[in-house]
């Protein structure tokens, strides 16, 4: 179950939730605005959202009892519309039907078939890897292993490629970061349009050369400036075979903070726009720097149409493990499913070239012709390259193909990808001369002495692919069985104890404005979609921004993919380059605000005819307001945390707001809104003109002082606009909320809330109580942090406490920055140096308790609604470490569940991977990265936290979860950013806390799999067999099961001990068994 943060999403507790992704990619050239055809396939996607409700209520269907009581409230609902006489005309708006939403069933049916994905076990595949196994299995211990220091020594026979030549494919590249040490523009001004222009050029000179190219963020942005001559000559070095473009995503996406819905978004855009300018399909992925590789990746490039993919930043003893138990190469496969890819792990520390042609880094390091004499970079080893000579070319070419022989030998094939390039290389033609010139003399050596039994070519990486998977076919015999591996490959080392989990974390508060921008974008994109098939249906756009729209959008999705490169949304980039990123963002943001008050616009029209579309004069405004701006409107509002599109019509008269509020998710909302209002005495109705329960609230500017706010519960359908009136009232219709105030020794005085019932704590022993219909939790009468959480459904009451940490750096040379960390120890007890000031409040919509603290104001909050909103507790932390030097703030969550060792994470918003807090790795090596959630669990309960933002989470003991959610580190930590991080801000951490009592499992619904258990009787034969009544003969124990179960196929069959605990060494068994006498057996079946 999955939660957005602030008012985002609220899922009810269904067995299928159906997402509806608008992907809007209807390109320029396909946009169609002739209205005076009609369009037979306009509400396309909603026929298909109909079909779905259709099928939901079908199943609602089996419950008599449950459809009952719908229809009786539905029924009751219509009588009290009709009765009303205050139903409000809020002039020319479409309100869609005046139904209110009813209450949603108690319990859901649920088809026993959908709760057999949850109760599947992460099993591995028969002779398959899973990574979880692999990390009880190494020691993590790091020992020298010579010049391949993370690894072993390596021998070889001279005569074992006689059979079988090796195959060596040299596959140029240039890893262009969009955005890392300078911006995207100034790397692209600078360094990648020369790299592009002399690939052009260069290629075109020898057509044995080839090349990759995988950013298309840049190629795009190139294409745009170059003429038709050239864009020509890049499609015949494609239609050849020399280019090749690699994965085709908009960047080079980091997979640990991503948003399964931004990694779409970037990848839609990158292959949309190469099928439209070039008609390219990539092939292969290719992930040479992302910091840790996520299984979510994997299934999208699959269902993208890709086959192979190749990963390199993965923790060195997991390299070293694969590389010596030739596994290097595989097939990726999903823990809940058969979604499998061939992948390829490169073996050795880096992408660059003293990293690939072998496991000896001084010796690749002389065939990087970059580095020659002369020029600009050099071999740190001290042995410059040479350049290849009729006089050496022997000796070198032994040479290089002795690394070639080592390297080869941690594979099972005898098909061999050593990649030639890296950060920005080949910008200048003096080094694609370099490098093509030279290498293309070793080949023409090697290849002409085939005493050598090797072929060496240049080559692209899905070449290398072809002959991989051509290999593996022709392997008579069965010597060439790639393995399947499940999981992940998280966190990464590359040396050390230097584990990457600091960029998990790091400038958060940008990781937060991705979000935004993201539930933005597709909010803005159904919108205009749904205004599209709008004007497509009535045949009239008038002057409808269509195109003008589509640009703020297209622009808007490049910019939240561009974000997602492993730079950027990581925060690992120089401290102009996050600004630019940030900028981009906030661009976006209010692009895509333009974009939805259009959209609106149109479609909350009752008479299309009127809409026109005036810039200066919106008949919409989206509210962003800061307090300063609530002066100068004469019934000012401001949206408080609500992420999702929210406007307010222009005012028919200074005492009337209309507010119209979007939903944009697959599901009816029940939620509580938030305005700020520049007077307590407010009245809300809704579409009906009926009073809806509204709260007006205190807004906070220091601790003791205050504004106004009004926050009311908010009915929207699925994908659609709702419409409510807020109105200046003589008397108090929304509740007044109530405030009590503490500091611990000291008496406050509290000012601008006259309007509000104020008191101070008087007994400072007792815990503070807050509670709604699901929920009853206590909060410390000193720090206001919660101590313990009951469900009063079920009466299941849990010690659950918050608490902040203080994490330090280490006192060693290397120490933490952007991407590691690497702390002092165990994290220390927060201790703010002044008791803070607590803060009560309760009201009928909502009700919280707020702690100032130096560092954190922290807010506890329960909704007064039904469903998911009101089952949880909301948190949210604003955090200002700046004045701090090196440290990082840490919220620990301790609960009495007894989760042991074992923890959960999601990957991307998208799956669920189990981790165990291993004690034999070091502190940091036990984050993982936390894109929506983390939860832990023992046999009675689950605890979820859900968060708004990506963080670093850990559980470093049995009940705990950790989240880091800022960094401030005072030095770089060697990896190339040259930096710290002290350019912090404020940053608001959104989560919600879920705590849910959990059903043991006994065995619940049926598995795939059935149990088959086998018994050979011991006949006596001495006896007669007449007229026994059997229908059967003996088989001398054979038993042939496709004519055993003849109306069924087996799929599957697996010998196993007789009570399934443990595995048979044999694996997979045969289609026939044999059993001898008396002899019981068992084995798995599965039917199809």
């Amino acid at each position: 179950m999955r939660f957005s943060k602030h008012k985002q999403v609220t899922v009810f507790g269904a067995a299928i939730c159906f997402v509806v992704v608008f992907s809007l990619y209807l390109m320029l050239d396909h946009l169609q605005l002739d209205h005076s055809k009609n369009n037979p396939s306009s509400g396309g996607q909603l026929s298909v959202l109909q079909d779905k409700i259709d099928h939901l209520e079908r199943l609602l269907s089996e419950n008599n009892e449950i459809i009952a009581n719908i229809r009786d409230s539905v029924i009751n609902l219509r009588e009290s519309v009709k009765d009303s006489k205050r139903v409000l005309e809020a002039g020319n708006m479409s309100q869609g039907s005046l139904e209110m939403l009813p209450s949603p069933p108690l319990v859901v049916p649920i088809d026993s078939e959908d709760c057999q994905f949850s109760a599947r076990p992460y099993t591995k595949s028969a002779g398959g890897v899973q990574m979880s196994d692999v990390y009880d299995l190494l020691a993590f211990d790091n020992p020298d292993g010579g010049v391949w220091k993370q690894g072993f020594d390596i021998a070889y026979n001279e005569n074992e490629w006689d059979q079988e030549p090796l195959q060596v494919f040299v596959v140029p590249h240039s890893h262009n970061d969009p955005g890392w040490l300078k911006t995207f523009d100034d790397y692209f001004h600078d360094q990648t349009q020369h790299i592009l222009n002399n690939m052009v050029v260069k290629l075109h000179e020898d057509n044995r050369r080839k090349m990759i190219w995988s950013e298309v963020s840049y190629f795009a942005k190139w294409w745009d400036n170059i003429d038709d001559q050239k864009r020509d000559a890049v499609k015949s070095l494609i239609n050849t075979g020399q280019l090749e473009i690699a994965t085709g995503g908009w960047v080079m996406p980091d997979e640990a903070n991503t948003h399964y819905f931004a990694l779409i978004d970037q990848l839609l855009e990158g292959h949309q726009w190469l099928e439209r300018n070039l008609g390219v399909k990539p092939k292969t992925g290719w992930a040479v720097d992302p910091f840790g590789h996520s299984p979510t990746q994997t299934y999208l490039l699959k269902q993208s149409g890709l086959s192979n993919m190749l990963i390199q930043r993965v923790h060195y003893s997991i390299k070293k493990h694969f590389s010596s138990q030739k596994t290097l190469e595989f097939f990726w496969r999903q823990n809940w499913g058969d979604t499998d890819i061939l992948c390829h792990m490169m073996p050795f520390y880096s992408y660059d070239v003293p990293h690939t042609c072998g496991p000896d880094p001084k010796i690749c390091c002389q065939f990087d012709f970059k580095r020659l004499p002369g020029g600009r970079i050099s071999c740190p080893w001290r042995v410059p390259p040479q350049a290849i000579t009729d006089n050496n070319i022997q000796e070198r070419a032994h040479l290089l193909l002795d690394q070639y022989r080592k390297k080869s030998k941690l594979f099972q094939s005898k098909v061999l990808l050593v990649p030639l390039g890296d950060d920005f290389r080949y910008t200048e033609a003096l080094e694609w001369d370099q490098q093509f010139q030279n290498y293309q003399r070793l080949f023409d050596y090697m290849n002409s002495h085939p005493e050598l039994h090797v072929k060496a070519q240049f080559g692209t990486i899905s070449d290398y692919f072809e002959a991989l998977r051509s290999s593996i076919a022709s392997s008579t015999s069965g010597s060439l069985a790639l393995p399947v591996v499940n999981g992940d490959f998280f966190t990464y080392a590359d040396r050390d104890d230097h584990y990457w989990s600091g960029y998990f974390t790091s400038r958060p508060f940008y990781k937060r404005v991705d979000r935004v921008l993201e539930s933005h974008l597709r909010a803005a994109e159904i919108l205009y979609s749904l205004a599209l098939a709008e004007m497509r249906r009535f045949g009239k756009s008038n002057n409808f921004p269509a195109v003008e729209s589509y640009k703020l959008l297209t622009a808007a999705r490049r910019n939240l993919g561009l974000f997602q490169h492993h730079d950027a949304i990581a925060g690992t980039g120089k401290d102009w380059v996050v600004v630019d990123y940030g900028t981009r963002l906030f661009k976006s943001i209010l692009s895509v605000k333009r974009v939805m008050v259009s959209s609106v616009h149109w479609l909350i029209l009752k008479d299309k005819q009127t809409f026109s579309h005036d810039p200066s004069n919106l008949f919409l405004q989206m509210v962003s307001l800061s307090c300063q701006d609530l002066q100068t409107m004469p019934m000012p509002i401001h949206f408080a945390h609500y992420v999702y599109f929210l406007a307010i019509l222009a005012p028919s008269s200074p005492a009337l707001r209309s507010l119209v509020i979007f939903n944009p998710v697959e599901q009816a909302r029940t939620s509580v809104v938030t305005v700020y209002v520049n007077r307590h005495k407010v009245q809300v109705l809704n579409s009906h003109g009926h009073p809806v329960t509204a709260q007006v609230s205190a807004v906070w500017e220091e601790t003791n002082r205050a504004s106004t706010e009004l926050s009311f519960v908010a009915q929207v359908p699925a994908l659609a606009l709702a419409v409510y009136q807020l109105s200046e009232s003589q008397e108090l219709h929304a509740a007044a909320a109530q405030y009590v105030f503490q500091q611990q020794g000291k008496h406050l005085s509290v000012n601008g809330a006259h309007q509000f019932r104020v008191s101070t704590h008087q007994d400072p022993t007792t815990p503070f109580s807050i509670e709604n219909a699901h929920i009853q939790l206590w909060s410390s009468p000193y720090t206001g942090l919660l101590e313990r959480l009951k469900l009063k459904e079920d009466g299941l009451e849990q010690q659950i406490k918050v608490e902040f940490a203080w994490y330090g750096t280490t006192s060693n040379k290397d120490k933490s920055g952007a991407y590691l960390f690497l702390p002092d120890g165990e994290a220390r007890p927060y201790t703010p140096s002044q008791a803070p000031v607590v803060r009560v409040t309760k009201g009928p919509v909502f009700s919280e308790v707020t702690t100032t603290f130096t560092h954190i104001t922290h807010t506890l909050r329960l909704y007064n609604v039904q469903g998911v909103e009101g089952q949880s507790v909301e948190i949210s932390n604003s955090v200002d470490i700046r004045g701090e030097f090196n440290h990082e703030i840490a919220m620990r969550i301790t609960s009495d569940l007894n989760s042991k060792d074992r923890f959960f994470t999601d990957h991307n918003g998208f799956q669920i991977q189990p981790r165990k807090t291993m004690r034999k790795l070091p502190l940091q090596a036990n984050f993982y990265p936390m894109s929506s959630m983390v939860y832990l669990q023992d046999s009675g309960s689950r605890l979820t936290l859900l968060t708004g933002q990506a963080l670093g989470a850990a559980s470093l003991k049995s009940g705990q979860l950790e989240v880091i959610m800022d960094r401030r580190l005072n030095q770089d930590d060697n990896r190339g950013l040259g930096q710290g991080v002290l350019d912090n801000k404020i940053t608001a951490n959104c989560f919600r806390l879920l705590l849910e009592k959990r059903t043991p499992d006994e065995g619940g619904g049926p598995s795939a799999e059935a149990a088959l258990i086998l018994h050979r009787k011991g006949f006596d034969c001495r006896f007669s067999n007449r007229n026994t009544g059997l229908l059967c003969t003996t088989t001398r124990g054979k038993i042939f099961l496709d004519k055993l179960f003849s109306e069924l196929m087996v799929k599957s069959l697996t010998q196993v001990s007789l009570t399934l605990m443990h595995g048979s060494a044999a694996g997979q068994s045969p289609r026939d068994v044999s059993l001898k006498p008396m002899e019981v057996s068992t084995y798995r079946l599965e039917l199809s």
